[in-house]
C-alpha cells in the first residue's frame, strides 16, 4: 500500500515534470505491469541490439568475470526487472546471495519466487529502491564480496553526472573486496541506434504510450494515448537517442491539482539514453573511484561490458 506521504511526493514529482517549460517524466514511470511486458517484447527485436548484444558478451566472458570475482558473492542486481540477465550467470557466477532491486516490486516478487525455486541453495532477497533517488541497503544484504550488476546500459538513461554520483554511490558500498559488472551502449550509426529505440512493429511506440496510461492511473490524469505519437531521435550533440512523446493536436490535461495546455507538436520527453565511447566510461568509472577496470566488447564494438574493482 502506498503511503500518503509517497502519494503527495509522486504527484509533486510527475506535476513539476509535466508543467516545465520542456514537459518531461522520469523513464522509471514506463514500467508497470503492461510497460514491463512490453519492454521484454521490445528486447526480442531484431532492431533492439542490445540485449542479445550484451548477452553474447557476457556468455563468453562469464569465466573469467567469476575468475577475478570468486565464488559466494553477494550479487546484487540493479534495476533486476525479470531476474532473467542475472540467472543466466548463476551457473557460472556461483553466488551465494542474490539481491534484487527494482522500482516495479510486484513483478520482482513474482520473478524473485520463480528463481527460489529453481535455486533453492541461493538466498535470495527482493528490495523496492528507486536507485535514481538513493541506494540504502538494507543490513540484510551481505557486506562482503559485493558484485553490484547493471546491465543493459541502464546507466544510459542518467545525464553523465547523475551516471557519476550513482557510480560513486556503489563505488562507497562495494567494500574492500567488491565491485561492478556494468554494461554500456556505445556510439554507432544513428541509423541502427534510431531502429532500435523506434521499431518497424510499433512496439517501442506502445511502449512509450502506454506510460501515459500508467500517469492516468498514479495520478488521475485524462490523457488520451490517441493524442499522441512516439518520436524517437538521436542527438548527436549530447550523444544520446531521445524519446518523447508529442501531441497530434491541441489538447489539455488534467490530473489532480494541477493541468497542462500542449500545442500540435508540443512533446513530453520521456527518455534520454546516453551512448559512450569505451575510453568515456573508463574515465567515468575511473572519477567515481575504481581503480581496476577491464571492458569486453561484441565484435562490432556496439556494446561493452565492464568490470570496475577496486
Amino acid at each position: 500500500m502506498v503511503s500518503c506521504l509517497a502519494r503527495r511526493s509522486l504527484h509533486e514529482e510527475l506535476g513539476a515534470g509535466l508543467t516545465a517549460a520542456q514537459a518531461f517524466v522520469s523513464p522509471k514511470f514506463f514500467y508497470d505491469r503492461l510497460g514491463s511486458k512490453l519492454f521484454e517484447a521490445i528486447t526480442e527485436l531484431p532492431e533492439y541490439y542490445p540485449t542479445h548484444t550484451e548477452g553474447g558478451i557476457l556468455a563468453r566472458h562469464a569465466p573469467a568475470i567469476a575468475q577475478r570475482i570468486g565464488p559466494s558473492m553477494a550479487l546484487i542486481d540493479l534495476g533486476a526487472g525479470n531476474c532473467e540477465k542475472s540467472r543466466s550467470l548463476f551457473g557460472v557466477l556461483q553466488p551465494g546471495q542474490y539481491v534484487a532491486v527494482d522500482i516495479a516490486i510486484e513483478m520482482l516478487r513474482e520473478a524473485v519466487g520463480s528463481l527460489r525455486q529453481a535455486f533453492p541453495e541461493i538466498e535470495m532477497l527482493c528490495l523496492e529502491i528507486d536507485i535514481a533517488v538513493g541506494l540504502a541497503l538494507p543490513d540484510v544484504v551481505r557486506k562482503d564480496k559485493r558484485l553490484f550488476f547493471y546491465p543493459g546500459s541502464s546507466i544510459g538513461n542518467f545525464t553523465p553526472d547523475a551516471a557519476l554520483s550513482l557510480l560513486s554511490a556503489i563505488r562507497q558500498q562495494c567494500g574492500s573486496d567488491g565491485g561492478l559488472l556494468i554494461g554500456v551502449d556505445l556510439v554507432k550509426s544513428t541509423e541502427i541506434l534510431e531502429a532500435a529505440y523506434d521499431d518497424s512493429l510499433g512496439v517501442t511506440a506502445a511502449f512509450n504510450l502506454n506510460l501515459l496510461s500508467h500517469l492516468n492511473t498514479l495520478i488521475g490524469s485524462d490523457f488520451d494515448p490517441r493524442d499522441w505519437q512516439h518520436r524517437a531521435l538521436f542527438n548527436h550533440g549530447h550523444s544520446r537517442i531521445e524519446m518523447h512523446l508529442e501531441a497530434r493536436r491541441k489538447l489539455t490535461v488534467t490530473w489532480a491539482g494541477g493541468k497542462r495546455q500542449f500545442g500540435q507538436g508540443e512533446r513530453i520527453h520521456t527518455e534520454n539514453s546516453y551512448k559512450y565511447r569505451l575510453e568515456d566510461f573508463r574515465s567515468l568509472l575511473e572519477q567515481a573511484g575504481f581503480n581496476r577496470i577491464e571492458a569486453w566488447t561484441d565484435d562490432l564494438c556496439w556494446f561493452a561490458v565492464c568490470l570496475a574493482t577496486l
